[in-house]
């Protein structure tokens, strides 16, 4: 095949027009068969396998022109990338080069309208494909095979399923110790079992009065926490008192220790400040009531919350259980240790996958290498037990791309199949079984995983898990970023502090290609890039990272 140098022919089907015709009309009927056998299978595949759409690599965009690009759109170890990402010169724009897509030729099921008016003559004189690439016709319309597969959603529409998809069914619920519900959902709001404090402690160490002073005192250690309650303090006396220990009935103030002075001859405390009714007591339930919600049920347990929930009485917390998560590490071609060699290639994406999931609450099994086995990725699915599997490449119409056929030998529902997005299009969200795990078919190329991560796993993992949806934020950016003719694009940024006034910002990493991570590495965000790309101070749409925080402001050492 050729790609995006020019139009496709199937092997073996040298087409002529019957009879006796100009050049010209040869031409323009030999265009019109091109152009059918790209809605069937034809010229506009580039999976290796006629008759699907490609759901791993674009040939305008995610493919290196130069041929080093894995079928299944795995990382290419010699660091060859397509000129979509790259960014040999750098320039004022941290961004890199613009698109030099090939925007003019059916893609994905996508037609121009050229394309759709010649479709219904040009189907009757199609030949058949070859025995080399035999043809498959469109699962949503196998009786149809000229039918056009539907276009990929938008990324927000399809983010928006995942999250529906998450929160579709019951949300059960478990009751954990504290020591062992760190990072859990609430699955109920958190009411407080007694009052805050539960009776008027003292916030300083110093002395307790009674009345106005000065005030008669004892020598002793006085009223220490943890003690059981003293007697009334009587009028115009005061009492040695320790940070947290229970006030005195009728005591009017604690003077702070630094804030009193001692006549030890004659056995008077003076205040060397005016006292106030009530400094430095707090007050039995100043931070709450019993019953009083403490946390919104959905809120993520932190350190803190635990806390808050010991010192409101729980020893047990009623949280959502965590999502678990399988990861399928499919192709022949990775290795698991040592430098890449005769066409193998690093698995870069095991060693991130399961981190990764964690970070986003999910309890993460090993990940278990599959290579490119049907039968075995079939098996795993099948007896998976995991309420999301994560499988790695193998999205494509490849020879060894096995996931969209075993997905339909099982009966799985697709609820995305690809999505309009960049990096990552040929992302797949399918579900097993009305009860049956989920599953998220990942391109092979890290930043193209990590896009699907983002785009399916996350929101999906978000509603499974009961977690709240997030309202996205929004932030300047700070040099122009190149977009995707037609698709939403995902670029990794680093937040920045303004300088001399200026508003905080964002500014795009290089080193974004898809098969590349060394500019997320260096990122705790993707700007979310609409079509045709944004100027620099215009305002973005931005996802964390889930280790970085909403607003870190740090410098990036990959710009």
């Amino acid at each position: 095949m050729t790609g995006s140098d020019g139009p496709h022919r199937e092997s073996g089907s040298d087409f002529r027009p019957a009879g006796p015709a100009s050049e010209r009309a040869r031409e323009e009927e030999e265009r019109a068969v091109e152009q059918a056998l790209a809605l069937v299978g034809g010229s506009d595949r580039t999976g290796g396998s006629g008759g699907r759409p490609n759901r791993s690599q674009d040939h305008r965009g995610d493919q290196d022109p130069r041929g080093h690009q894995d079928s299944r759109g795995h990382h290419d170890s010699r660091g060859h990338q397509g000129p979509r990402d790259e960014d040999p010169h750098p320039g004022p724009s941290s961004d890199g080069a613009p698109y030099n897509d090939r925007d003019d030729a059916p893609r994905d099921g996508r037609t121009t309208a050229a394309t759709a008016s010649t479709t219904t003559n040009a189907a009757s004189t199609t030949p058949a494909p070859s025995s080399e690439q035999p043809l498959l016709p469109d699962r949503s319309s196998p009786k149809d095979p000229a039918k056009p597969p539907s276009p990929p959603p938008p990324w927000d529409r399809a983010r928006a399923i995942a999250a529906r998809a998450g929160r579709g069914g019951p949300t059960p619920t478990i009751r954990l110790p504290l020591d062992r519900a760190l990072g859990h959902v609430l699955a109920e709001a958190l009411g407080a079992l007694t009052d805050l404090p539960s009776f008027d402690t003292s916030a300083m160490d110093g002395w307790a009065v009674a009345g106005p002073g000065p005030w008669a005192f004892e020598t002793g250690a006085g009223l220490l926490a943890g003690r059981a309650p003293a007697a009334a303090l009587p009028d115009g006396t005061a009492v040695r008192i320790a940070t947290g220990a229970r006030v005195p009935p009728d005591t009017t103030a604690v003077i702070r220790s630094e804030h009193a002075h001692v006549d030890e001859a004659r056995g008077l405390l003076h205040a060397r400040r005016s006292v106030v009714t009530g400094q430095d007591i707090r007050a039995r339930g100043q931070e709450c009531r019993s019953g009083e919600q403490l946390v919104p049920a959905g809120t993520v347990v932190t350190p803190a919350v635990l806390g808050l929930a010991a010192a409101a009485g729980y020893d047990a917390l009623p949280v959502v259980p965590r999502p678990r998560v399988d990861i399928l590490v499919l192709g022949d071609e990775l290795l698991n240790a040592g430098l890449p060699h005769d066409g193998l290639i690093r698995d870069a994406l095991g060693p991130m996958l399961g981190p990764w999931l964690r970070a986003l609450g999910a309890e993460v099994s090993g990940p278990r290498r599959l290579g490119d086995d049907a039968g075995a990725l079939r098996d795993a699915l099948a007896s998976s037990d995991a309420d999301l599997i994560v499988t790695t490449g193998g999205t494509a119409a490849g020879p060894v791309d096995h996931v969209h056929p075993v997905l339909d030998a099982l009966g799985a529902e697709l609820l995305v199949d690809g999505v309009a997005v960049r990096p990552g299009h040929p992302m797949v969200l399918a579900r097993l079984s009305p009860d049956g795990p989920y599953v998220v078919g990942l391109p092979g190329n890290p930043l193209a995983a990590v896009s699907g991560l983002l785009t399916l796993a996350e929101p999906l993992l978000a509603g499974i898990a009961g977690r709240p949806a997030q309202d996205p934020y929004r932030a300047l950016v700070h040099a122009e970023v190149h977009g995707h003719p037609h698709d939403t694009r995902l670029v990794p940024v680093v937040h920045r502090p303004g300088r001399a006034g200026g508003r905080d910002h964002v500014a795009p990493l290089r080193y974004n290609g898809p098969a590349m991570l060394r500019g997320v590495a260096g990122a705790d965000g993707l700007a979310v890039v609409p079509p045709g790309g944004v100027r620099s101070g215009t305002e973005v749409e931005i996802l964390d990272l889930p280790w970085a925080p909403a607003t870190p402001w740090t410098e990036g050492c990959f710009t």
